[in-house]
C-alpha cells in the first residue's frame, strides 16, 4: 500500500508562489560478431560501474517536506512487482518534472541484509555511503535519478537497535519504552529525514498485509496519516487478482481480504494496483471498487508486461500518476515519456543478439546477482543488441571436462561469492575462458575472507 503525505507546502505550489520549497512522501508496503564484440566492451563498460550509471536511460526521484505515499501489498506472486510498482510511479512523477526519493523498509529483523545469505533476499546492493541494503535499492537508481544511501533503507532490526541504544544512553528519561510510540516515531522520523529537498518520497514496506511482523510500520503510516492530514497523504495498495484456469476467471477476493486487513488496523487505500496477468474486465473493476470502497477509477489494472522497463508506460497509460496528483491536489504539469520509450523501443528493435555465460555460487537464484544482469542487458540496449544471461552453476565445473553452456556462449562473466563453495568451479571457468581469451572477470573481494586473492 502507497501513502501519499504533504508536509507543508509542496514544492510544485512553491515554485509557483515563490514560498518554501516542498515535496511529496511515497511509501511502498508489504504487498504482495563486430557487433557483438562492439556491445560486449559496452557490456563490460556497464559492468565495471553498473551502479553509477545504470542506464543510458534512467529516470529520477528525491524527497522533502511534502507529500507521502504508503503502498502495501497482498501475497504476491513476484517479489519484484513491489518495488517495480512504487519506482514506477516515482519515474512518472519526475518524468512531470518532480523530485522524488525513495525508503524501503523491511520488516525482517537483521539490520541489514549484510549477513544474509543471497538464496534467502538476493543480491545485497551497496550504496555510495557504502551501506548494505536491499536489493530493491538498485530498482529505485535504476528507474529514478536519485542516489540511494543508508538512510533509504531500514529494517526492523535497525528501528530496534536504535531505539534501543537511544535508552541505554537514557534518552527517553526513564520511560518505559513501547512499541507504541517509541518504535513507531522512530519509524516516522526515518521517513521524515528524507523530506528536504523534494517534493515526493516515496517509501516501500516490504512484507504482506496481515504478517506480524508488518504491523509496527503499518501502525506508523496510520500515525502519519493522521498528524499530516488526510488530505495530504495518499495510501495505494498492491494486490494481486488471480485467474483461475479451472473456473476460467480471475477472482477478486484476495483483494477484497486484503483491504479488509488494513481496514481492521485503520488503514483505507485510496487507490488499488491489481496485478493481473490479462485485462481487467470493468464489471471486475467495479466490483472491487465497491467492496473496497474506493472510486472505480482508482482501481488500476497492474498487466504483465514482457519487459520491466515497460511498467511505467503500462501504468501511464491507465492514469496512475494523473490520479496520485489529483487526490493530492497537485498540478499535473507536463509528462515526458520519451526516455522510456526509447528505452522500451531499444528492447524490443534487437536484431542481434550476445550470450553472456554467468558462473556463480547462487544462479539458482537469478535476483542474487540483478544489478549485475541490469548492467549486461544496458550494455546490449545501448548497442541494439539483445543479451542473452545464461547462469551455470561454478559447482557443476569442479568435476572432469566443461558443462555444454561455456562452449556456446560469446563471453563469461564470473561474479564473487562468499565462502569457499564453488571456488575452483569458478577458477576453472576462468582458466577455461583465458584458454579461449573470452572471458572478462571479476573475482570479488569477499574471495579475500576465504583466503584468496582477488583475480
Amino acid at each position: 500500500m502507497i501513502s501519499f503525505q504533504k508536509i507543508g507546502t509542496s514544492a510544485v505550489q512553491s515554485r509557483a508562489t515563490g514560498g518554501v520549497a516542498g515535496g511529496t512522501y511515497l511509501f511502498a508496503l508489504p504487498g504482495s560478431t563486430g557487433a557483438c564484440k562492439d556491445a560486449w566492451d559496452e557490456i563490460l563498460r556497464w559492468q565495471l560501474d553498473f551502479r553509477h550509471r545504470p542506464c543510458n536511460f534512467s529516470i529520477g526521484a528525491g524527497a522533502g517536506p511534502t507529500s507521502s505515499t504508503f503502498e502495501s501489498a497482498v501475497v504476491d506472486s513476484s517479489r519484484m512487482a513491489f518495488a517495480l510498482a512504487s519506482a514506477s510511479l516515482a519515474a512518472l512523477l519526475e518524468a512531470r518534472g518532480l523530485n522524488v526519493t525513495m525508503i524501503k523498509l523491511d520488516p525482517y529483523i537483521n539490520v541489514d541484509p549484510g549477513t544474509m545469505s543471497p538464496f534467502q533476499h538476493g543480491e545485497v546492493f551497496v550504496t555510495d555511503d557504502g551501506a548494505e541494503t536491499d536489493l530493491d535499492l538498485g530498482h529505485y537508481e535504476r528507474f529514478t535519478s536519485a542516489t540511494m544511501a543508508k538512510k533509504n533503507n531500514f529494517t526492523t532490526g535497525k528501528i530496534y537497535q536504535t531505539v534501543i541504544e537511544k535508552e541505554r544512553r537514557g534518552d527517553y528519561l526513564g520511560k518505559t519504552v513501547q512499541v507504541i510510540p517509541h518504535i513507531t516515531d522512530e519509524i516516522k522520523d526515518g521517513i521524515r529525514a528524507l523530506g528536504g529537498d523534494v517534493d515526493f518520497v516515496v517509501v516501500e514496506i516490504g512484507g504482506t498485509v496481515g504478517d506480524i511482523e508488518s504491523l509496527p510500520f503499518l501502525e506508523a503510516i496510520r500515525q502519519f496519516r493522521s498528524e499530516a492530514g488526510r488530505g495530504n497523504v495518499l495510501n495505494i495498495h498492491l494486490t494481486l487478482v488471480p485467474y483461475i484456469k479451472g473456473s476460467d476467471e480471475l477472482k477478486t477476493k484476495p483483494t477484497q481480504h486484503s483491504v479488509k486487513g488494513l481496514l481492521q488496523i485503520g488503514i483505507q487505500p485510496d487507490i488499488l494496483l491489481c496485478r493481473v496477468d490479462r485485462p481487467l474486465p470493468e464489471d471486475l473493476r467495479a466490483k472491487i471498487a465497491l467492496f473496497c470502497n474506493v472510486e472505480k477509477r482508482a482501481v488500476i489494472p497492474a498487466q504483465d508486461a514482457d519487459t520491466i522497463y515497460d511498467v511505467p508506460l503500462k501504468l501511464a497509460a491507465e492514469g496512475f500518476d494523473e490520479i496520485v496528483l489529483e487526490l493530492l491536489n497537485l498540478p499535473k504539469g507536463q509528462r515526458d515519456l520519451s526516455r522510456w520509450r526509447n528505452v522500451v523501443d531499444a528492447t524490443r528493435a534487437a536484431t542481434e543478439e550476445v550470450s553472456v555465460g554467468i558462473v556463480g555460487k547462487y544462479v539458482d537464484l537469478a535476483d542474487s546477482y540483478k544489478s549485475l544482469n541490469e548492467a549486461l542487458i544496458h550494455g546490449g540496449l545501448a548497442n541494439g543488441v539483445k543479451t542473452n544471461l545464461v547462469f551455470i552453476d561454478a559447482e557443476d565445473l569442479e568435476g572432469a571436462g566443461y558443462p555444454g553452456e561455456l562452449f556456446e556462449v560469446d563471453s563469461i562473466l564470473v561474479p564473487g561469492g562468499f565462502g569457499k563453495r564453488g571456488i575452483e568451479g569458478m577458477i576453472r571457468a576462468i582458466e577455461f575462458a583465458r584458454g579461449r581469451k573470452i572471458l572478462r572477470e571479476r573475482l570479488g573481494p569477499l574471495l579475500r575472507k576465504a583466503g584468496y586473492l582477488e583475480v
